[in-house]
């Protein structure tokens, strides 16, 4: 295992009861994936933990005190690792490592049709499960608060996307028609916060966790998975136990390209705030992009039209 004891982390590390004054000799860390975060499995006394070290300026559009919350209620539902140490002052988080689990990928899910299944069928769980979070994730409002944390720094925007925008209030319009039940939402599902051994799948991170309308799950893990429209089938289908609706097929696909139109400005942030992850500025407007695309084909229209019908 590669050796990671930065003193940062020996300091995050002596907070959490779990490890109290630390004897580097029964220590071992491995730094695992993370675009905003740092994360890292760490060994102790021959016990494995997940151990996340928030970054810098997340705390500008993060409540720690709700993703606490959200995430224990997950656990509790079976579907995160169970969360064994929570600081929510700066969101220190010590949970359980899950053996046997790989963490998952969008080649992962494109390979395999039966992971796709299982990580529907654990959104599903984690929907119906009766369980309340807090905070209302709701798209609109989310873009309105990043354009405001955009304009403090003073950060640029793709050309057109206000325009864009401007043209997503058909889509309010139609979402709004029929809205769907709220429930206990992941609302970030990366493909690599999905863990499964096979038969079973998990969820982790649930900083951007909120009570929302179940199908933007459904629709983000599609985006960040690039699954082709059969495998959209495939996990629509394992969602819903075996059957959808024009309505709901049409209201997934609508919230791919609202994804996109949101996770456009998270980028953006990440991009102001020189986060070196990746080149976020491309990661931006290549989202951007692909969400224009969505919105101008024709069979986008009817995707709404099915949604305000709810036929």
């Amino acid at each position: 295992m590669e050796l990671h004891l930065e003193d940062h982390l020996i300091d995050a590390l002596e907070r959490a009861p779990q490890f109290g004054e630390i004897n580097t000799q029964t220590l071992e860390a491995e730094r695992l994936g993370g675009l905003t975060n740092l994360v890292y499995r760490v060994t102790y006394e021959d016990r494995p933990y997940v151990v996340r070290i928030p970054g810098e300026g997340t705390e500008a559009y993060i409540d720690r005190r709700v993703e606490a919350h959200n995430a224990k209620q997950a656990a509790a539902a079976g579907v995160n690792a169970p969360v064994l140490y929570f600081d929510e002052q700066d969101g220190l988080m010590v949970c359980s490592y899950l053996e046997g689990y790989r963490t998952m990928s969008p080649s992962g899910f494109r390979g395999d049709d039966g992971a796709v299944e299982r990580a529907g069928e654990a959104l599903h769980r984690m929907h119906s499960s009766g369980r309340e979070f807090k905070f209302r994730f709701e798209l609109f409002s989310m873009i309105d608060e990043y354009l405001e944390v955009l304009k403090k720094l003073d950060c640029p925007l793709p050309e057109g996307y206000h325009d864009v925008v401007q043209e997503a209030e058909t889509v309010r319009e139609a979402l709004a028609a029929h809205p769907q039940q709220l429930s206990p939402c992941h609302n970030d599902p990366l493909c690599e916060n999905f863990l499964d051994n096979g038969n079973r799948t998990c969820i982790v991170d649930w900083e951007y966790s909120g009570m929302n309308e179940p199908l933007w799950d459904v629709a983000d893990l599609s985006v960040e998975a690039g699954l082709s429209e059969d495998q959209d089938l495939i996990l629509l289908s394992a969602y819903n136990g075996g059957t959808y609706t024009d309505a709901e097929f049409g209201r997934m696909r609508i919230y791919k390209a609202m994804c996109d139109l949101l996770w456009t400005l998270w980028g953006l942030i990440q991009f102001a705030n020189d986060n070196p992850a990746e080149d976020f500025w491309a990661y931006s407007t290549g989202r951007f992009n692909r969400c224009k695309a969505l919105m101008a084909k024709p069979e986008f229209h009817t995707y709404i039209t099915d949604v305000r019908s709810d036929n």
